[in-house]
């Protein structure tokens, strides 16, 4: 079943028939007078790539270590498969963990360290061998088993805690931060890596990130966070195109909020800083209400001179700053009211060199389509 933003076709929270393989209801969990996770209620898929985005102090890492069982909740219950697991010890639980800083055994070899969790199982060691072998070549480590993991690289010892993680057959994986000691480019290319791992071996992911670009990559649907709360719940397309409140709008990505009153069609928002501003679609607010117009800052078009008489979403600009990007330029404005406002430009076919300059004046317009009413 294909859900609108959904990536590869898979969509099974799409289908009511569908049952979650992990389903997390109304837990919370308190540190002293601090509530970290706040009566958070949610479902995971069986094969799906799931992340928890949010910024630092959210409660992500809290609600993985309360699957993991490493943290017990204050309250609400946890299911796996449609066992509750609040009296499964974490070392039962068919869970596994990738921790942020991989805690791979110094003195332990890289064919030891996948086998560690095998061996405290007691398995033979025929398929101990069996297993790890299988592992390592899945990522691409089989020449690497006998070294030690300070001599490998930042990205190899990822892939170690990654192969240890998985050798044991989770049916769920818990991945902490996992590219966060990586540099930029390793980290992208890690990212469809790890994409094509989950995958090829059917399991179910989730990842905690504070990365936006990350979550938007690798995942199926992303969790947003902000104290202790899920803030929205989507497939990544569906969170930067549609989100439901300008918190989310402004936490994933960039975008340009214009505070105005819905007008009485429903299709207008007045008094806003850019004056009366256009949107396609209607909006379930009352006439009158205030909304916020949110824009991305690459569906703004600059042009020098101003549009034609009565094209909607046009106001005037001056230019304060430019950001070269390489691909894009991002430009920041300031408008008749004084406010900022922040446009995109890919750089394609020599329009980087005839661009705007800092201080010239501008137009900036955008279509109706372009802009979303939100109502909080």
């Amino acid at each position: 079943m294909q859900s609108a933003g959904s990536k590869r076709g898979f969509a099974p929270w799409a289908d009511p028939g569908a049952w979650p393989l992990l389903r997390v209801e109304g837990l919370s969990k308190r540190f002293g007078g601090f509530t970290a996770v706040n009566h958070l209620s949610l479902d995971v898929y069986e094969g799906e790539f799931f992340a928890l985005l949010g910024p630092s102090g959210c409660g992500k890492t809290t609600l993985l270590r309360m699957i993991a069982g490493f943290e017990r909740p204050n309250t609400g219950r946890i299911m796996l498969d449609g066992v509750d697991l609040s009296p499964v010890p974490p070392y039962r639980r068919p869970v596994n963990m990738m921790f942020q800083s991989y805690a791979l055994f110094p003195h332990l070899n890289v064919e030891a360290n996948v086998a560690f969790g095998l061996r405290q199982e007691g398995l033979a060691k025929l398929e101990i061998a069996r297993r790890v072998a299988d592992m390592l070549a899945l990522v691409k480590l089989d020449s690497f088993g006998r070294r030690k993991p300070h001599e490998l690289s930042g990205g190899q010892r990822q892939r170690v805690a990654l192969a240890r993680s998985l050798v044991k057959r989770p049916r769920l994986l818990l991945l902490d931060e996992p590219m966060a000691a990586l540099d930029k480019k390793l980290r992208g290319e890690t990212r469809f890596e790890l994409m094509e791992l989950q995958r090829r071996l059917g399991l179910t992911f989730v990842i905690v990130t504070h990365d936006q670009s990350e979550a938007m990559t690798v995942a199926d649907r992303i969790a947003v966070m902000d104290q202790g709360r899920l803030m929205q719940v989507a497939p990544p397309a569906e969170i930067y195109e549609q989100p439901n409140s300008c918190w989310v709008a402004d936490f994933v990505g960039d975008v340009n909020l214009f505070e105005g009153r819905l007008g009485d069609d429903g299709l207008s928002v007045e008094g806003t800083a850019a004056g009366t501003l256009r949107v396609a679609a209607k909006s379930p607010a009352e006439p009158g209400q205030v909304v916020w117009v949110a824009v991305r800052p690459e569906k703004l078009r600059i042009a020098r001179e101003q549009p034609s008489a009565g094209l909607d979403n046009s106001v005037a600009a001056t230019v304060l700053d430019i950001g070269y990007l390489g691909d894009s330029s991002l430009y920041k404005l300031r408008i008749r009211d004084g406010s900022q406002v922040k446009a995109a430009v890919a750089n394609i076919g020599g329009r980087a060199a005839a661009a705007p300059a800092v201080d010239q004046q501008v137009w900036l317009s955008w279509p109706p389509e372009a802009a979303i009413v939100l109502t909080r």
